[in-house]
C-alpha cells in the first residue's frame, strides 16, 4: 500500500475516490469547500436533497463523469460544536471501512482541516495527520496467514492525503500516525499468531529479528540456565510445567545523548495461560493465546522508535513464559524466592503474571531508569471494572500516571487510575512468606498492582492493566495494537528535539 501527502490543489490531484467531510451543523472546511467548487456544486445540491446528512460515521459514495476524480465519498462529522478528537477518529475509521474492499484504486482523503473542539494537541493540522495515518493503518490491518484460501487482493493500493503545505511538521506528524499504525499492527500479528507457533522461543526471535532489521535495536537474551544463576525463581517457576522454556528478553533503543537515563517499558509475556494447576474453564481459553498481550505492545513500541528514531533511551524488558499444567509445574501452596530475595507462596498458579514481572521489576533496576512502565493482561477484575474500554492504570506517582492518562486521552487509548492505597497490602499477608501471590476476590486489580509494588520502589513506576483493552472477544475476535499509541505519544512527549 502506497500512502503520500500532498499539499497540492485538490482539484489538481488525480484520484479514483475522492473523500470530503460534511457537518450535520456548521460551516464547512476549506477543502470540502474547493471540492464542491470544483464540482460544480454538487456536493451542496445532495446536502439540500437530503442525500447527505452530515451525521457523524456517516458515508454516501457518489459517481462522477469527467471530473478529476471518478468517485465523491462524502462522510459525515457531526456538528462543529459537538465534534471531539473521538468523533474525528470514529469518522475516518467509517471512511475506510467503506474503502477498504471497494472498486477503488486510488483515493485522496481531504479531512485535515476538519474543525475539532479541544486544545492545539489533537485539534491542530499535525494531529489530525497523525491521526488519519495511524487509522490507515490499522484499518487496512489483515491476519489471514493461517487460512488456506486467502481473500482476493484488495483494488485499493494508493492513498494521498491531502495537506494544506509540504512543512517538516505535517510530514512528521502523518509519518509517525503511519509509523504507529505499523507498530500496532505488530503487535496484534503476535497476539493473534497461534500459542502453538508463538512460545517464548520464537517470541526471542522475533526480538532478534528486531535488531536484524533495525541498527538502533538492541537484543539481549537469557535463557533459563542464565535466569537460574542470577536468581530469577518466579519466572522459572511460572515455565516449570512446560516444555517451552522461559526466556527473558532484553531490547535496547539509544537514541537520546549517553547520559540520558532510559525509559524502561516492561512486558508480560504469557505465551499460553492454562492456569497451570489452577486450571482455568477450558470455555474460551484460547483466547489465552493474547496472555502476551503486555510483551506484544513493547514490541509494537520498539518498532515505532526503531522507525522514527526520537532522540530518547528506551529499554524494553520482556518476561516470556508458557504456563502449563504438567507434573513439573509449580503447585498452590508452593514458596520461591524473588530475584529481589523476597519470598513468595503462591496460592493460585493462575496469577502467574505477577509472578513473571516481578523478577522482571526487580532486574530492570540495573539500568538506572528514569521510569519503569509495566503492562500486562493481568487481572480479569479489571475487565468488571472498566470493561473493554479503558486501561487500568495503577503507579506509586502522580506526575508519571497523570502524563500517561493524558497520552491516553489524546490518542483515544484511554487508561483510567486506579488507587494504589496501603491499605490494600495486608491483602497479601501469608503466615508463611514474605507474601501471597493473590489478594482474594476484593479489588483483584489493585492487590495485583500492590503485589507488583513491591518489587518497584526505588524508581517511578506505573502499571497499565490491559486485560481488557489487548484483544477483542466475539465477532470482531482479534489483538487491538493496544497500548502502542498511548505509550508512543508518552515516549514522544519526552523525546530531545
Amino acid at each position: 500500500m502506497n500512502f503520500s501527502l500532498s499539499s497540492k490543489a485538490i482539484a489538481t490531484t488525480k484520484a479514483d475516490c475522492l473523500v470530503v467531510g460534511v457537518p450535520e451543523k456548521g460551516d464547512w472546511p476549506e477543502s470540502t469547500t474547493h471540492a464542491d467548487e470544483a464540482l460544480d456544486g454538487l456536493i451542496k445540491k445532495l446536502q439540500t436533497a437530503g442525500d447527505i446528512t452530515g451525521k457523524n460515521g456517516s458515508t454516501g459514495v457518489f459517481p462522477l463523469d469527467g471530473r478529476p476524480w471518478s468517485r465523491l465519498m462524502v462522510v459525515g462529522t457531526g456538528k462543529n460544536d459537538d465534534r471531539t478528537a473521538a468523533n474525528f477518529r470514529k469518522a475516518v475509521t467509517a471512511v475506510l471501512g467503506a474503502l477498504k474492499d471497494g472498486p477503488s484504486k486510488s483515493v485522496l482523503i481531504a479531512m485535515a482541516d476538519t474543525q475539532v473542539k479541544g486544545d492545539q494537541a489533537v485539534t491542530s493540522e499535525e494531529a489530525l495527520l497523525n491521526v488519519i495515518g495511524r487509522i490507515l493503518e490499522e484499518q487496512l490491518y489483515t491476519f489471514n496467514q493461517f487460512k488456506s484460501d486467502k481473500p482476493a487482493s484488495r483494488k485499493l493500493n494508493k492513498v494521498t492525503v491531502a495537506a494544506s503545505g509540504g512543512g517538516k511538521a505535517l510530514k512528521e506528524a502523518f509519518n509517525l500516525g503511519l509509523a504507529t499504525g505499523r507498530g500496532m499492527n505488530f503487535t496484534r500479528d503476535l497476539g493473534n499468531t497461534p500459542p502453538n507457533i508463538c512460545h517464548p522461543i520464537w517470541l526471542a526471535d522475533q526480538a532478534k529479528q528486531l535488531a536484524k532489521e533495525y541498527d538502533s535495536i538492541k537484543t539481549e537474551v537469557l535463557d533459563e540456565k542464565q535466569m537460574e544463576k542470577m536468581g530469577m525463581n518466579t519466572i522459572l517457576a511460572v515455565g516449570k510445567g512446560s516444555t517451552q522454556p522461559p526466556r527473558l528478553i532484553v531490547m535496547e533503543y539509544r537514541g537520546g545523548k549517553t547520559k540520558d537515563k532510559p525509559y524502561v517499558l516492561v512486558g508480560k509475556g504469557i505465551t499460553f495461560d492454562t492456569g497451570g494447576i489452577s486450571l482455568k474453564p477450558g470455555e474460551g481459553m484460547d483466547e489465552m493465546k493474547y496472555d502476551m498481550g503486555g510483551s506484544a505492545g513493547v514490541f509494537g513500541t520498539m518498532k515505532v522508535l526503531a522507525e522514527t528514531k526520537p532522540k530518547i533511551n528506551v529499554v524494553a524488558v520482556v518476561a516470556a513464559a508458557e504456563n502449563m499444567p504438567d507434573g513439573g509445574a509449580s503447585r498452590p501452596g508452593d514458596i520461591v524466592t524473588t530475584l529481589s530475595g523476597q519470598t513468595v507462596e503462591i496460592l493460585n498458579t493462575d496469577a502467574e503474571g505477577r509472578l513473571v514481572l516481578c523478577d522482571a521489576l526487580t532486574y530492570v533496576k540495573k539500568f538506572d531508569p528514569e521510569v519503569v512502565i509495566d503492562m500486562a493482561t493481568l487481572t480479569g477484575a479489571c475487565i468488571i471494572a472498566l470493561g473493554n474500554q479503558a486501561t487500568g492504570l495503577l503507579s506509586n506517582n502522580d506526575e508519571l500516571a497523570n502524563e500517561l492518562l493524558a497520552a491516553g486521552e489524546r490518542t483515544g487509548d484511554r487508561a483510567w487510575r486506579l488507587p494504589l492505597w496501603e491499605e490494600y497490602q495486608s491483602q497479601l499477608d501469608s503466615n508463611f512468606a514474605d507474601m501471597a501471590n493473590i489478594g482474594g476476590r476484593p479489588a483483584g486489580t489493585i492487590t495485583a498492582a500492590c503485589f507488583l509494588s513491591r518489587f518497584a520502589k526505588e524508581y517511578r513506576w506505573a502499571h497499565l492493566d490491559i486485560a481488557g483493552t489487548a484483544w477483542l472477544s466475539g465477532k470482531a475476535k482479534g489483538a487491538t495494537g493496544r497500548p502502542v499509541p498511548l505509550l508512543v505519544d508518552y515516549l514522544m512527549s519526552h523525546a530531545g528535539k
